[in-house]
């Protein structure tokens, strides 16, 4: 079977202001690298609709109409002091979510194995209640909620390899014994959470902090816990909270990690998907702000993806 890539034009459309980091070229120079390289193992897709009460189960219905009246008829306005809207945000945050929603549909309905989603706004920082650190919707939250609500899954993995710790899924899902949220993260750091004592309320959530100039080995002798968690768990789907900003080359953090350790730290986790979901993996872009580290480390996450079986 091949992998899935979804994506769609009205990212584009989502304006952050000149100079921000989290900018139209981080999703345009992935997707122009997979165009020129044209691997026929990839499904692209673009995200279908959905239905909006899974938003608003995500998050709460006053958040949903707070950020449905904050897109402006013109110019920016800022949800948070750097989360910013302008007027095509709107649809590239449903089409954000809607993605994930998409792959989740397509990996269950055997049409791929396993998928990719190279959209934008990220979404790990956004909480139940607020957004936060460039994110309005928690995409990755959304398509867990999805698995729950529809397909009646109860054992859901969020696995966030970002450099940022994933305040807003931990925020969301502390309470839920359905959802095992594991972070490897900087530390400390912004957001200022992900602390090993952070547990959830059902020892669902597993942090691992790191210390600044943390190198490849280091990382990956981690990550041998995060895989330790998630046999215990024994997941009936993963989701990837896929963040790029854990690079060495990246200008927002300070973790040294190589292109090839987001091959390595993919190929891993899908040997443990094989074992306990029939490899059944959605990822979706996060953070990532070095746009040759970006380019070339999603093309190695997604290399892992297609040669998986």
């Amino acid at each position: 079977m091949k992998t899935g890539l979804i994506t769609t034009n009205t990212y584009q459309d989502h304006d952050t202001g000149n100079g921000h980091p989290e900018k139209v070229d981080r999703v345009s120079i992935v997707i122009e690298n997979f165009k020129k390289i044209n691997d026929k193992n990839l499904i692209w897709q673009t995200p279908q609709k959905f239905d909006h009460q899974l938003l608003k189960t995500t998050h709460s219905s006053n958040y949903i109409d707070f950020v449905n009246n904050s897109f402006p008829a013109k110019g920016l306005d800022f949800l948070d002091g750097d989360t910013i809207v302008s007027p095509g945000s709107k649809d590239a945050t449903v089409d954000a979510v809607g993605s994930i929603i998409t792959a989740i549909d397509g990996v269950i309905e055997k049409k791929y194995k396993n998928a990719f989603c190279a959209v934008r706004p990220p979404g790990h920082h956004a909480e139940k209640e607020k957004a936060m650190g460039f994110c309005i919707y928690n995409n990755v939250a959304v398509g867990a909620t999805y698995l729950i609500e529809k397909f009646k899954y109860k054992k859901i993995a969020i696995i966030d390899f970002d450099v940022h710790h994933g305040n807003g899924t931990q925020d969301i899902f502390y309470d839920n014994e359905k959802v095992l949220y594991i972070s490897t993260h900087q530390f400390p750091y912004y957001p200022g959470s992900g602390s090993e004592i952070e547990k959830g309320k059902h020892n669902n959530i597993f942090n691992v902090p790191l210390e600044a100039g943390t190198t490849s080995e280091q990382y990956l002798n981690a990550y041998e816990h995060v895989l330790k968690k998630l046999k215990e768990f024994k997941p009936d789907f993963i989701l990837c909270s896929a963040g790029f900003d854990a690079h060495k080359d990246d200008p927002l953090a300070q973790l040294k990690l190589e292109t090839e350790d987001f091959y390595k730290i993919t190929q891993r986790t899908l040997q443990l998907a094989k074992e306990y979901c029939d490899g059944k993996v959605v990822s979706i872009l996060e953070g990532g702000y070095d746009l040759n580290a970006l380019k070339d480390s999603t093309k190695r996450h997604v290399d892992a993806l297609i040669e998986f079986n």
